[in-house]
């Protein structure tokens, strides 16, 4: 992703469950993001964020794209 793209935060979830989402997206040709703050706390020598709390987030324009691909894996991990 470049610098300028609009990203929109299309989940939150643990880490499992993040890597199985963006596979699922990376087949379809939608590149992903993430943002671990506890992660990044951590790295800095202080705690932020929530260990199980890591956001994924994609460009805007593909959201049409992965809208389904989200609702369909939302409901799989609701289950």
């Amino acid at each position: 992703m470049k610098n300028g793209d609009n990203l929109v935060r299309v989940y939150t979830g643990n880490e499992v469950s993040v890597i199985h989402l963006k596979e699922e997206l990376e087949e379809e040709g939608i590149s992903v993001m993430f943002q671990n703050d506890f992660q990044s706390g951590i790295s800095a020598g202080f705690v932020g964020g929530v260990p199980t709390a890591i956001d994924v987030y994609i460009r805007q324009g593909d959201m049409a794209k992965a809208e389904p691909i989200l609702a369909d894996f939302i409901k799989k991990v609701g289950d």
